[in-house]
This record gives C-alpha cells, structure tokens and sequence, in this order.
C-alpha cells in the first residue's frame, strides 16, 4: 500500500532514515508540509490503541524480518484494517535506534492536496523537482 511516511521532527526524520548505519541516508532532502488531514489515529495515546484493539507490539513488530520470511507482519495488518475502515493515517512512536519519547512519525495512506486529506509540501521557491526526469 502507497504510504507517505513523515516525522514531527527533523531529528527523528534523520534516525528514520539513518536506520542505525552511518551515512546510509546521503543524499537526502527534507521537506516540510503543510497539513490539514482527517481521519488520523493518534496511536501513541493508549486510550486510542484500546477503542481500536490495537496492541502496542504490533506496532514495535520487526515487520522487514517478518515479510522477509513470508510472514504478515501484525503492523502491515493493522494498516489493512485501518484503512479499510476509511482511517487515512496513523501517529506513532518511532522505533529507530536512539529514538526517544519526543520522536514521533505521522504515516499517511489517504493524502491529497485538499481537505479533507491535505497534506502538502511546502516549496515556496519551486526548489523541489517537479518530475522524475531531475534525478537522472
């Protein structure tokens, strides 16, 4: 499933992205949007987790070793779910290494450039490619 993965921070971007290797994210742009996006779980509040049956393991899942071994990973089964009852993201903590409880990530399925799903680049100096054709 197509998913826009975002962090609150810029730090917690770059752990996202470093996965723990040294270097492993160069070249990388960041980039900021402007949100105004329903229909989003925030499922670092346990109260939320519980209304939905959601465990908190599910979302700490190794879900690359999981799918590696041709398993369903309990994460890629909440987002089935989820979505399939029209949620269009989710909040969560992130689990990268070095992550601590102000690293949060807002991953998206629904988003578009209106509401009730905006979710929007912000590229005031139209810095940031327009097609595929500007990274080759």
């Amino acid at each position: 499933m197509a998913a826009l993965y975002t962090s609150v921070r810029i730090e917690t971007a770059w752990l996202e992205a470093q996965q723990s290797f040294a270097f492993k994210a160069q070249p990388m742009t960041l980039c900021a949007y402007d949100v105004d996006c329903n229909d989003i779980l925030d499922l670092t509040l346990h109260e939320i987790r519980a209304e939905h049956q959601i465990a908190f393991e599910y979302l700490a899942c190794p879900w690359k070793d999981l799918a590696t071994r041709g398993l369903l990973p309990p994460s890629w089964a909440l987002t089935q779910r989820l979505h399939s009852k029209k949620i269009a993201g989710i909040v969560v903590p992130s689990f990268a290494r070095g992550a601590g409880a102000n690293d949060i990530n807002v991953v998206f399925w629904r988003w578009s450039g209106r509401r009730p799903h905006q979710v929007k680049v912000v590229d005031d100096y139209n810095h940031l490619p327009k097609d595929t054709l500007s990274w080759t």
